[in-house]
This record gives structure tokens, C-alpha cells and sequence, in this order.
């Protein structure tokens, strides 16, 4: 943090806009015309230049001396998706130029390429460019499913509601081909005497915008849930409606067939370089650190395939969602290595989580009804279908990400705590184990999205520290509605925005609901 405060007194205190010059073919001053306000207009028309030069946008030059076909569709294959196997072979179906890049093809990348394309169809060429393509280091590999509006803001709340209402409807959106296996039964998050007052005032927003859950005492919680050892907690907030779990994996492989049917174009690579291009239509006023009247664009990036050659792709616009990779993409494109507002870096590191199928066959064991539960303590816990079995998850604070999984980490970390609240569990079997890390926000904890305050060209979708799986569906829709229409539409983010980091504002989210 200390990095951070160094860069906002530097900066907080000067105005900056990176605004379009004049043309000379009208006044310089007065207000904007909404072809210069509108993103899309706006970045075709500095794409003139290059459009004018067919043959150089057309044929970009290659990095590589020889370059072999190379697939673009990914190994890990998604049911409905095009199987380009069984299509024509083409020399080279590598898209060398696009109108939208997305870097990141995990749930929220996926998600926004899917809104794009339904929205746009062949309006928009869209590219998605993921590094791993079994999705094994995907941060959706360790979600639990929650879908949860037990948060203190209400961009939060707004955004998990939206999702429940979707999630109402998938079929409608998605087909049959591949259920999202929502179940129902709410979340419980317990507190203490020091939590108590937070969980009442959350609660009551919470039920003000929409959702409907209700707050129960120590006494009305071991009534409920005769499973439950109160001891320590003071008040429980229990979701009636619009809670339960989803199976993230199936969403992630929804949004993708259906962004592929649509048209999208997945790419199994990694983004390891970004080309500029100087820009004169383009002036930076009020930046410190950087040169006045001097603006610097992206262009074009530079994806490293699996078989490590290098090819480019020529974009208009970028959006970021590389889930835990953030940061170090960010860092390509000088974004808190830079002079002046590229001074403030992207806040994103990797969280490890640890997660457990677990399985009892006590009599007393909590039965199907069971909501989701969030312990004081940080471990979560839910069934897992039928047969006595459970899922468990904890969050650590190792920095070795790669580890393979610790084998005592639950008999020291998880079981002591789940014995206290659910002591029938106990003695409960470990089955399964995995582990795996998703980005975390280490200024706020929270999402970053909206375009990047320097960069014309560059959306940021990133840092949901845990929340990523159920606000996927928002947050897509909200990039795609920043891309389409210049402005959010549905829900208002604007106040999630990187602008925050450089005014030193932070979001805070009080309540930990993890996806």
C-alpha cells in the first residue's frame, strides 16, 4: 500500500483527460459530439489512417520466420461449441486483426464476449485470448458456485441479483444442452458480537434493493438449524430467495459455446507484448510525469501460441480479465511502470484457495436443506449433492501459489473449526482435494472495471477477490454496455472504476461472500 500512497499524493491533486484533438475541421472548444464521446465511432475513425493502408493492416508483419497452421480452438473442448476439427481446413484461420481483444477466457472473459456477440453478432469481430487452455489454473476450477446478495455495497447486491434473475431463465439464454445445476437453498452467514451491527445494517439494504433474507439470533439459529453449535455468534443473516449455487464450470462452458456460436473466436495463447502507435489526433492535458500533448496508443498484441511461435493481432479496442494474470498484463501495457497516471499500477495478486470433498454418513448430519454456510472463523461449507457429501473450502495466505496440495492443511486449518460449528462433521472423510488461486483486489477487495484513464482503447475487468463467479453475468454485460452504448445502461459501476486507485477512494466490501 505504501507504493500506492506515493502515487496518489503525486497524482491526486492535478486534473488529467487524454482528450482528441481538433481536426481543423471545427472548433476546438465547446463540447464533445457524441461521435467523440461514443467509443466505437471514436476508435474507427483513428483507425482511418490505418484502414487507408490496406496492405499493412491486412498482412501485419510476423514475428516468427516460418509460421505452421495453427489451431485456435481450444483443447479443453466446451459441448456445443464449434468443433473446427470437422469444418474445412484453412491455411490459417489466426484472426490477425480484430474489433474487440479480449486477454483472459475465463468466466468473466468469456462472459463479456458472450454479451458482446449476442448483442452485436457480426457486427463485431471478437478475439479471446486465454493462456490456459484446461482452465486447470482457472479461478473457476476453485469457485463454490455461490450466488449470494449478503453484501454491504450496493453495486454488489445489484450485480448478484441480476445474476439470480438470469440464472432463473438460463434456459432461455443458453438452451438445455448444459445445465447450471442451481440449487436454491439460500446462504447463512454467521458473526459475532463484533460483526453484528455490520450484518443488521447490510441486511437491511440488502432487502431495500431487492433481495429477501432475515436476520436470525443465536437462539432462533439453534431452533432452525439443530445441527449448528451457536457458541460465538451473536446474529445470522439467512437468504430466503434468490441464494443458493450454481455449477461454475457449466456457466464458464455456456458462455463460451454460446459466444463461439455467435461467432467469437477463442485462441489458445498468451498475450506476452503489446505494439504502440503514436498518436496526433490524441493529446494527454494535466498528466503529470508525461509529456504534454504526447499520447502513445496500443495497437496491437503480440500472442505467444502453444508451439511457441508469435503472431499479432491488430485490435481497436482491449479489455483485460486475465483473472490472477491481471497485473502482469497490465505491466505489458506500462500500466504502473509508466510515466504520469500509468504511475499506479493494477492491484492484483493471486489468492490461494484450498477446497474438500468431504463425506459423512451421521444421522444428524445437516440434510439437503442446508444453506451454504459462512463461518465466522473464514471456512465455508455446503452440500454436494446426495449421499452425505459436502464441499469445503478455506482461503490461504500462502504465496506459493504452485504448491501441490498441502495434506494436512485441513486437519489444521479446517477441521478444528468445522468440528466447533457443525460437530457432526467433525469425523467427516476427506475424498477429494484441490487447490488453486483467483485474483485479489489488495486495495480494496474489490472488482476493477471500466476503461483505463490513460489508454483510449483499454477496458479493465479484474480483482473480484472471490466474487468473480456470480458476477460474471453483470459484469460482462456491463463491459459490453461500456463498448456498445459509451455508458452503463443496467447497473451503475462507474464508482468501481480504476479512477479510484488514483484518487485514493476505496470500495470497501464489508461482507466476505466468496463465489
Amino acid at each position: 500500500m505504501l507504493r500506492y500512497r506515493q502515487v496518489v499524493r503525486l497524482l491526486q491533486h492535478s486534473k488529467y483527460s487524454v482528450r482528441a484533438a481538433s481536426n481543423g475541421c471545427g472548433s476546438s472548444g465547446g463540447e464533445k459530439s457524441d461521435d467523440d464521446l461514443h467509443p466505437i465511432r471514436r476508435t474507427l475513425r483513428l483507425l482511418g489512417n490505418d484502414m487507408r493502408k490496406v496492405k499493412e493492416f491486412f498482412v501485419p508483419k510476423e514475428t516468427a520466420t516460418h509460421i505452421d497452421p495453427i489451431p485456435t480452438q481450444s483443447k479443453f473442448h466446451f459441448k456445443g461449441e464449434r468443433d473446427k476439427s470437422k469444418e474445412p481446413t484453412l491455411p490459417d484461420d489466426f484472426q490477425t486483426h480484430c474489433d474487440v481483444l479480449i486477454i483472459g477466457g475465463g468466466g468473466v472473459g468469456s462472459s463479456i464476449a458472450y454479451w458482446l456477440k449476442e448483442k452485436a453478432r457480426d457486427g463485431l469481430n471478437v478475439v479471446v485470448v486465454e493462456k490456459d487452455d484446461t482452465y486447470a489454473q482457472s479461478a473457476t476450477r476453485v469457485s463454490v458456485g455461490g450466488l449470494c446478495q449478503q453484501f454491504s455495497l450496493p453495486e454488489n447486491i445489484q450485480m448478484s441479483l441480476f445474476a439470480a434473475d438470469f440464472l432463473r431463465n438460463a434456459k432461455k439464454h443458453f438452451g438445455q444442452d448444459v445445465p447450471l445445476q442451481f440449487t436454491p437453498h439460500g446462504h447463512l452467514m454467521l458473526a459475532g458480537e463484533e460483526h453484528a451491527e455490520s450484518l443488521m445494517r447490510s441486511s437491511q439494504l440488502q432487502n431495500e434493493l431487492g433481495a429477501r433474507n432475515e436476520l436470525l439470533t443465536a437462539d432462533r439459529l439453534a431452533v432452525r438449524f439443530p445441527w449448528l453449535n451457536t457458541t460465538g455468534i451473536a446474529l445470522g443473516c439467512h437468504g430466503l430467495e434468490k441464494e443458493g449455487w450454481f455449477n461454475p464450470l457449466a456457466l464458464l462452458s455456456n458462455f463460451r459455446r454460446s459466444a463461439s456460436g455467435y461467432g467469437a473466436h477463442f485462441v489458445s495463447g498468451q498475450v506476452v507484448d503489446f505494439e504502440y502507435k503514436s498518436q496526433m489526433d490524441i493529446s494527454v492535458v494535466g498528466d503529470i510525469g508525461s509529456k504534454e500533448g504526447s499520447y502513445t496508443g496500443l495497437e496491437t498484441a503480440v500472442i505467444q501460441l502453444p508451439d511457441g511461435t508469435r503472431r499479432t493481432c491488430k485490435f481497436a479496442l482491449c479489455v483485460i480479465s486475465a483473472g490472477a494474470s491481471s497485473e502482469q498484463v497490465a505491466r505489458l501495457a506500462k500500466i504502473g511502470v509508466g510515466p504520469g497516471i500509468l504511475q499506479v499500477p493494477l492491484p492484483i495478486n493471486a489468492h490461494k484457495r484450498y477446497m474438500y470433498a468431504i463425506n459423512s454418513q451421521a444421522q444428524s448430519a445437516p440434510g439437503m436443506t442446508m444453506p451454504m454456510t459462512i463461518d465466522s472463523s473464514g471456512i465455508f461449507i455446503r452440500r454436494d449433492g446426495l449421499s452425505g457429501n459436502y464441499i469445503c473450502a478455506h482461503d490461504s495466505m500462502e504465496e506459493n501459489h504452485n504448491a501441490p496440495v498441502d495434506s494436512q492443511y485441513f486437519n489444521r486449518h479446517i477441521r478444528p473449526h468445522l468440528s466447533n460449528r457443525i460437530p457432526v462433521l467433525g469425523e467427516a472423510q476427506v475424498v477429494d482435494s484441490w487447490a488453486g488461486c483467483y485474483d485479489h483486489n489488495v486495495y480494496d477487495e474489490n472488482g476493477i472495471l471500466g476503461a483505463h484513464p490513460y489508454y483510449h482503447n483499454l477496458y479493465l475487468a479484474t480483482g473480484f477477490s472471490g466474487h468473480g463467479a456470480q458476477q460474471s453475468l453483470a459484469v460482462g454485460r456491463a463491459i459490453s454496455e461500456l463498448i456498445m452504448d459509451g455508458q452503463f445502461r443496467t447497473i451503475d459501476l462507474s464508482r468501481l472504476s480504476f479512477d479510484r486507485l488514483i484518487i485514493d477512494q476505496p470500495m470497501y466490501e464489508l461482507n466476505n461472500v466468496l463465489s
